[in-house]
C-alpha cells in the first residue's frame, strides 16, 4: 500500500557501468513537503541515483514511485533539477535564455516574464536581463540557473551543491528561499557535501558510501543515534578544579576570566539529571549542555 506522506521512493535499485556497480541494493524514501539530504564522498552513487530520478538513465533492476504511482515519463515535467554542473547558454541573453527554457517547461510567454521579473527582482539581477550570461559572475549565474530550475513551481525540486560557488551572503539568501519553498509544500532533494547545511535545512538524509545507503534517517535522531556521552560545563571560578569520579572524567579544563569550561564524560546508566545534581553539589553551574555530533563527524565516522 502507497504511504501518502512519502511522496517519492526509489526501492533497491541497481546500477552497474561494465565492471563498476555504482548503486547496489540502494533505497530511500522521500517524505512530502521535507527537505531530503542525499549525502556521500564522490564516487559513492549520489549522482547516478539523481539521474535514475530525472530519468535521465534507467537502473539496471529496482523501482522508483512518485506521488504515489510507478514512476512515468510525464512526471519529469513535475520535477526541477539544479545539477551542480550548470548548463545555461554562455552568449545568449539572461532574459530570453530564461523564457526560452521556462516555456520549454509549459509557461507562457507572458507567464514566464512575469515570473522572472518577480524572481529577478528579489535576487537583484533584474538590471542584467540584456546581458549575454558570460557577463556576469559565476554566482549571478548560478542565481538565474536557480531561478529557472524553480519556475514552474515543479513539486520535487533537486538541488546538488546548489551552494556552490556563493558568498556567504547569497549562500544564505538561497538557503532561506529553499525553506521557504519548504513551507509552500514542495519536496525537495538537496545533495552536498557541506555537512554544516544540511543541519542547518534537512529533516531527513541518506548517506550513500560505496554504492551503498549506510546511514538513513531523520536528521535528530540520526544525531542521537550517535550520542558520545560528553557534556560541556560553564561554571564559576576560584573553586578547586573538578577530577574524575565514577559518574564522569574530565576530558579538559580551562579556565579565564573567573569562569572555568569543562569537558565531561558521563558514566553509562546515570541519567543528566543526575549528573546536574551531583555536579551542583561541587560548583556553581552557568551552563551546562550534551555535545551530540555535528553531521560533520558523523559522515567521517560512517565514510572511513
Amino acid at each position: 500500500m502507497n504511504n501518502p506522506d512519502i511522496f517519492l521512493s526509489a526501492s533497491h535499485i541497481v546500477k552497474r557501468y561494465a565492471e563498476h556497480t555504482a548503486l547496489n541494493d540502494v533505497s530511500i524514501e522521500v517524505p512530502r513537503g521535507k527537505i531530503f539530504g542525499l549525502l556521500g564522498p564522490n564516487g559513492a552513487g549520489k549522482t547516478t541515483l539523481i539521474r535514475i530520478i530525472n530519468r535521465i538513465t534507467a537502473p539496471d533492476s529496482g523501482s522508483v514511485m512518485f506521488d504515489g504511482h510507478e514512476f512515468a515519463p510525464s512526471d519529469v515535467a513535475r520535477i526541477g533539477y539544479l545539477p551542480e554542473e550548470r548548463g545555461l547558454y554562455k552568449k545568449m541573453k539572461v532574459g530570453e535564455q530564461a523564457v526560452y527554457l521556462a516555456r520549454l517547461k509549459g509557461l507562457s510567454k507572458q507567464e514566464a516574464k512575469q515570473r522572472l521579473q518577480q524572481w529577478f527582482e528579489r535576487f537583484d539581477i533584474m538590471p542584467w536581463w540584456d546581458k549575454k550570461l558570460e557577463e556576469l559572475s559565476k554566482g549571478m549565474q548560478q542565481k538565474v540557473q536557480f531561478i529557472i530550475t524553480v519556475l514552474h513551481e515543479p513539486p520535487l525540486l533537486i538541488f546538488d551543491e546548489p551552494f556552490s560557488g556563493f558568498d556567504p551572503v547569497n549562500a544564505e539568501l538561497l538557503k532561506q528561499e529553499i525553506l521557504e519553498l519548504k513551507r509552500k509544500g514542495h519536496t525537495v532533494i538537496f545533495s552536498t557535501h557541506n555537512m554544516a547545511s544540511v543541519e542547518d535545512i534537512c529533516d531527513e538524509m541518506a548517506l550513500i558510501n560505496r554504492s551503498q545507503v549506510a546511514l538513513s534517517g531523520n536528521v535528530a535522531e540520526v544525531k542521537e543515534r550517535f550520542r558520545t556521552g560528553k557534556y560541556e560545563l560553564v561554571c564559576t571560578g576560584g573553586a578547586a578544579p573538578l577530577t574524575d569520579t565514577e559518574a564522569y572524567r574530565v576530558l579538559s579544563h580551562t579556565e579565564a576570566d573567573g569562569v572555568q569550561h569543562y569537558l565531561l564524560h558521563k558514566a553509562d546508566g546515570l541519567t543528566n539529571s543526575e549528573l546536574v545534581a551531583l555536579l551542583a553539589q561541587q560548583t556553581e553551574i552557568r551552563h551546562f549542555s550534551e555535545q551530540l555530533p555535528s553531521m560533520h563527524e558523523i559522515f567521517l565516522k560512517c565514510v572511513q
